[in-house]
């Protein structure tokens, strides 16, 4: 309970508490973190897509003044016990795919690694490989499980929903592979040790890592090492980032561990170029979506039918579960998913922000669209014929559903009433003006048990979990939680989040950092007062898990959202602009206004960025991407954003756990690009379905179309 007097922080608009440290540049992120006498690493990657190293020539490189290792597998330390094949770095002379790690100079200062690393002669016995994504290519298969769904999963008849639809939408809808570029890049320093050394730290090896989270590297790392998790640390207070991309350990993390190894007593520090984290950070994989809707003449939908097509690594598999949608976001008696992959010599993908909800979004949210054109009926009119009242896809009860709200409340305020009745209808000038929008959804992905642990030290509570805030909030938002739960000021809480060694917590990732962790802190906050009152004794502590709320698998649990976009079209250059855009969020209790409104027109700003710019190009003659860099690979600048707003439902969702909240963090996104692809087919008649839509598409299909 609160105290009378004690204002209420969860809801209050507070300012970030890490933001001074931030503007100010104190805040040291993994590459700053101060270190005596460090060394420093550059990669060798390989030149060839597919094959085997059969000869290095490091003489030039080891006489270079300065150099003190060369690190390739043939000098290597052999790794442990692990399951990520992509970890298994300079454990043999095969190569998988360009750009993989085969080697590695680390030298006193960052010049001279690089110098070195160019000089080291490598020859490679090239293998012939493929890597160009053909969805209509003749060996394709049907994975077992996609992201812990069934590869291919049927509810009811859908071809003779088809048969006897009224109206029916048949279309691909595609879009390149999109690349993680946070705006600190994967970065690390590592430190090995013999142990016990004269600083009385007991740990082997440190990392100060660019992480979602400790629990991963703390999972993942020490058995390939060789090491016990005791003798393994990672320091992680702030993360310039991530969007799924720093969620696992990469294979650089391993590579500057084994080169610590190698220089034991010595810090080795790397941080990667935007051009080499093309090749080894991961990415959202392609994908090619055929969709097809039937539905009767009023516009109820009988069937949904999504197959998805999407390339995938022979090193690791990864594909995202884009089907979620199409099973349980409309009404719909049948519904068929089916995924398809094509094993290519490529570098592998991850989770990126909206991983499958994104892609299969655009794919579902603009055939619903063009579904309401040819149903001659408004979009959102659409959707609310077509609102279940429970999961279609398993009969569960929704925890709460607040889409109509969110259409409705997103409708009124963006003015969707001005929205053109057909297109090519609002012109000023050479500009060619339209409305759109989508509807969005985002699963619970996990509710896996968090740590706690509060102790009372020094007149403040010291409030100790592994969370992680990658720029999200979470420094701030979780001593909100941890203030109410203790009903103390916030400036007595002192929140320790960021490194192992406190009580283990998830990543965060999979929008379920606040809850997840939310939990744990009431938790703990509950049993320490209940064990040691208003007026604890100095050291006292309490360490508590939180658990799902019991009965919480009854329920079908997601976020949803609507986005509104306006698109104007110059109709002489085939330039597009999204001058203003609108979310409307059914996410939860909102913990704080201020930093979930920044997720959210920060998910908002990436799918502008991904529908209107993000190309990447692989050259089928040597496996690499061509546009690895920012001059080649353009996303959203600041001239590309025009006025986002975002507002929210108020709701409380207890079957996320005792905060009442739900994830905001990938909402955002996941509406985006059909929301302006609809707006571009309101303003101009012409629809576009692949991503992203560039002036080239536009004007061809003009062309096409006169």
């Amino acid at each position: 309970m609160m105290r009378p007097n004690d204002p209420q922080n969860i809801g209050a608009p507070r300012r970030r508490i890490d933001g001074p440290l931030k503007v100010s540049g104190t805040a040291p992120y993994a590459f700053e973190h101060p270190q005596e006498n460090p060394a420093y690493l550059w990669p060798i990657t390989a030149p060839i897509a597919k094959g085997e190293i059969t000869a290095i020539d490091a003489s030039a490189a080891n006489a270079l003044p300065g150099v003190l290792l060369v690190l390739t597998h043939e000098n290597a330390s052999r790794l442990w016990i692990g399951t990520d094949a992509a970890l298994k770095v300079l454990q043999s002379p095969k190569i998988a795919h360009h750009g993989q790690f085969i080697g590695a100079v680390v030298a006193e200062d960052a010049q001279t690694a690089r110098q070195a690393a160019a000089l080291v002669r490598v020859t490679c016995d090239a293998r012939p490989f493929d890597v160009e994504f053909r969805p209509d290519a003749n060996d394709l298969e049907i994975p077992k499980k996609v992201g812990g769904e069934p590869g291919e999963h049927r509810r009811g008849d859908m071809q003779a929903a088809w048969s006897q639809a009224a109206h029916q939408v048949d279309q691909t809808y595609s879009h390149p592979a999109h690349f993680h570029n946070p705006l600190e890049p994967h970065a690390l320093i590592a430190l090995w040790r013999d142990g016990g050394g004269s600083d009385g730290n007991k740990k082997r090896l440190t990392i100060w890592d660019a992480n979602q989270g400790v629990l991963t590297a703390q999972a993942l790392l020490p058995p390939l090492l060789g090491l016990l998790p005791t003798q393994f640390e990672v320091i992680s207070p702030y993360t310039g980032g991530g969007f799924g991309g720093k969620g696992l350990p990469h294979a650089h993390v391993v590579l500057t561990c084994l080169a610590a190894k190698a220089l034991r007593g010595r810090a080795v520090k790397y941080a990667m170029t935007r051009h080499q984290m093309f090749a080894t950070t991961g990415y959202r994989p392609a994908s090619h979506n055929r969709m097809r809707l039937a539905a009767d003449a009023e516009g109820q939908l009988l069937g949904i039918e999504h197959h998805i097509t999407a390339p995938d690594s022979r090193l690791k598999s990864y594909i995202d579960a884009s089907g979620g949608g199409a099973r349980m976001m409309y009404a719909a008696p049948a519904c068929d998913t089916v995924y398809h992959r094509q094993m290519l010599d490529i570098s592998p993908g991850i989770f990126m922000r909206g991983p499958g909800e994104f892609t299969g979004a655009f794919a579902l949210e603009t055939a619903m669209d063009e579904l309401a054109h040819d149903c001659g009926l408004d979009p959102i009119e659409l959707r609310l014929r077509n609102e279940p009242k429970v999961n279609p896809d398993n009969d569960k009860p929704f925890s709460t559903r607040n889409l109509v709200a969110c259409l409705n409340e997103g409708a009124a305020a963006f003015g969707w009433a001005d929205r053109p009745a057909a297109p090519r209808t609002r012109r000023e000038g050479e500009w060619l003006i339209g409305l759109g929008m989508a509807g969005a959804t985002f699963p619970h992905v996990y509710m896996l048990p968090s740590r706690c642990r509060v102790r009372f030290l020094d007149g403040r509570y010291v409030v100790q979990l592994g969370a992680s805030d990658i720029g999200t909030g979470a420094w701030t938002a979780l001593t909100q939680i941890a203030a109410d739960a203790l009903a103390v000021p916030m400036d007595q809480i002192k929140l320790e989040i960021g490194q192992s060694g406190l009580a283990l917590a998830w990543l965060a990732g999979g929008s379920a950092g606040t809850y997840s962790w939310g939990g744990a802190i009431i938790k703990a906050a509950n049993k320490f007062r209940d064990k040691h009152g208003d007026t604890p004794k100095e050291g006292a502590h309490v360490v508590a898990t939180s658990r799902p709320p019991k009965g919480y698998k009854d329920y079908s649990m997601h976020a949803y959202g609507a986005h509104f976009a306006e698109a104007r079209v110059n109709t002489v250059t085939g330039e597009v602009r999204v001058p203003r855009m609108l979310g409307a969020y059914a996410a939860g209790r909102i913990v704080n206004p201020v930093t979930a409104r920044s997720q959210m027109i920060g998910g908002m700003t990436m799918g502008i960025s991904a529908a209107l710019h993000e190309e990447s190009v692989i050259d089928p003659r040597y496996g690499n991407v061509v546009n690895a860099d920012f001059a080649g690979y353009h996303i959203a600048a600041h001239a590309d954003i025009g006025k986002l707003d975002a507002i929210w439902i108020d709701e409380f969702d207890e079957w996320f756990g005792p905060t009442g909240a739900k994830g905001i963090g990938e909402i955002g996104i996941v509406g985006v690009p059909a929301a302006i692809g609809n707006a571009i087919f309101n303003a101009t008649g012409i629809r576009l379905r692949e991503m992203p839509f560039t002036p080239d598409k536009l004007l061809m299909a003009a062309e096409t179309a006169q």
